[in-house]
């Protein structure tokens, strides 16, 4: 005989919390209506109670979880001991609080699991606290999957290790990896080209906004991409579910409005809107970025940002530090925050990027910030507040000419490495990006020179790229062959390093898709505008066509 659909939503979110209505009903097997139906009653009898919740991703929601009373109430159907109840699934406090904590990633692997529900029937489901991925699904009719999810903070280093164990451990059934952009999703397929196990990769943007059919799952190996029904019949296979440690604590749950009182760190997913969560990521990944750049990367008015910025340092995300003339850093606390989205270190995250003392209010200066990467950008604020003025300006012409930013990344993300000779190459460019129009794309590195003045420094800024480009990595990496863009300090440098660039790739025998030009006619011109040269004194052909 089967249960209501209040005993069956119970149970469900017991083993889901924070499903919203939508994937309620699809997860269990269930109709829309009998899900609202059944969430309404579970609320008005005090054994549910629901969040808002929403991101760029996602439009805003209300995200459901058991009550204490809802949880002694399915202890006493499930005629089993509380205690036991709340080590099972992930209910406990201490659960809840890691949930709450990565809500957004929980959020997006929800709608996923939804989708699958929707083409396989009701699934099983376990999250996992520190296992390489993040969660498992259970088909009907037989299958495991283990969803692995790559946040947009996670490092190079740190995901690859992750990935390693994934491999190394027990057998996980099929993978489904969802990447934040193209970039990292090709490293993760060359990774993972090997495993001893199914794979496919998707985008997180496509997986939450493409419809089932759309063929957006791509195996590591070859060529091509295949829909949702495909790729579960690809992937899904007999397996374990991979066990965890049982947690030392499990206790029970208090009520979220009076945890609220508190102001815990692991709710502000919760309490932060679609807005706010985009301009914290953009403040933690250009750190001391001057307003009017960060509202011209946001698209905003700068009544808007000024808005969304006095919200978020009212919750110390965010500070203006007045030793640098009033520019926007990550508090630790913000760092923190989108660390345990990530599933990455915070205190790795604190120690490369945090502005302190400096954001507290304490005078000092670049020597003071703890963060070693943030101290760096301090002491070289002038290059970097040049990069920061550069890629806003690039944004805003690029929507000005059809365009859309659909990866915009700082130095930490713009880095690529790569084999020469034998041994492990690297570039590190200033920022790197990448636009859509029409279907087609076009990327770009950025290198603000304000160092290369002798022939052989500007050789030396030179040879990485020239080894990059000598390979198939930069169209393997974003499928084009992203322009390099260097910007010099003035005309006369810049005529100085077309001479050593026209020099340097004859010897080299390679094709560079090279723009050179100089801060004051970059300024003038923009990205966009008639400032870049090729080796040889022509106009570049690297930049995208106009509109």
């Amino acid at each position: 005989m089967s249960a209501s659909p209040g005993v069956t939503a119970l149970r469900r979110l017991a083993s889901m919390p924070f499903l919203d209505r939508l994937e309620l009903a699809a997860a269990a097997g269930i109709s829309d209506r009998s899900a609202y139906r059944a969430v309404a009653a579970l609320e008005r009898r005090g054994l549910a109670r629901s969040l808002l919740h929403g991101t760029e991703l996602l439009r805003t929601t209300r995200r459901y979880h058991l009550t204490a009373a809802g949880l002694c109430r399915l202890a006493a159907i499930e005629d089993e001991p509380l205690e036991a109840l709340l080590r099972a699934r992930p209910v406990s406090a201490q659960w809840r609080r890691i949930l709450l904590e990565r809500l957004d990633a929980v959020a997006v692997i929800y709608r996923l699991a939804a989708s699958i529900a929707a083409q396989r029937g009701a699934i099983g489901f376990r999250w996992y606290r520190a296992a390489p991925m993040d969660a498992s699904i259970v088909l009907s009719g037989g299958g495991v999957l283990a969803v692995v999810r790559q946040g947009a903070t996670a490092d190079r280093t740190g995901f690859a290790k992750r990935l390693w164990r994934l491999r190394e451990g027990p057998d996980p059934g099929g993978v489904l990896l969802l990447a934040p952009d193209e970039t990292r999703l090709r490293h993760a397929r060359r990774l993972l080209a090997t495993a001893p196990f199914p794979v496919l990769l998707a985008l997180e943007r496509e997986v939450v906004g493409a419809g089932p059919g759309h063929p957006i799952w791509r195996p590591p190996s070859v060529r091509g991409a295949m829909g949702l029904r495909d790729a579960l019949a690809y992937t899904a296979r007999e397996a374990g579910l991979p066990a965890e440690r049982e947690p030392a604590r499990a206790t029970l749950p208090a009520d979220l409005d009076a945890a609220a009182a508190g102001d815990p760190g692991w709710l502000l997913p919760a309490r932060l809107g679609p807005a706010e969560k985009r301009t914290l990521d953009l403040v933690a990944d250009w750190p001391w970025i001057a307003p009017g750049d960060l509202a011209v990367l946001l698209g905003l008015s700068r009544a808007r940002l000024s808005r969304l910025v006095v919200s978020l340092e009212s919750l110390g995300l965010v500070a203006r530090i007045p030793a640098t003339g009033g520019r926007l850093a990550a508090t630790e606390r913000g760092l923190a925050v989108a660390a345990r989205r990530d599933r990455t270190a915070v205190g790795l995250a604190r120690s490369r990027w945090s502005p302190a003392p400096l954001d507290a209010g304490v005078p000092g200066g670049w020597r003071d910030v703890r963060g070693r990467n943030s101290r760096q950008l301090l002491r070289h604020l002038d290059h970097t507040a040049a990069v920061h003025r550069f890629v806003a300006s690039l944004a805003q012409q690029a929507r000005a000419e059809g365009w859309e930013v659909a990866q915009l990344d700082p130095p930490r993300r713009a880095s690529r490495y790569f084999r020469h000779g034998g041994r492990v190459r690297s570039v590190h460019p200033d920022a790197f990006g990448v636009l859509r129009r029409d279907g087609e794309r076009w990327a770009c590195f950025l290198e603000w020179e304000r160092r290369a003045v002798r022939p052989s420094t500007m050789a030396a800024r030179l040879a990485p790229y020239l080894r990059y480009y000598a390979s198939q990595r930069p169209a393997d990496d974003h499928g084009v062959r992203p322009a390099v863009l260097v910007v010099l300090r003035d005309e006369i440098t810049a005529d100085h390093f077309l001479r050593v660039a026209r020099r340097e790739l004859d010897r080299a025998r390679v094709k560079l898709p090279l723009g050179v030009s100089h801060e004051a006619l970059v300024g003038a011109e923009g990205p966009f505008g008639d400032a870049w040269r090729a080796p040889g004194g022509r106009p570049s052909s690297a930049l995208p066509a106009a509109s």
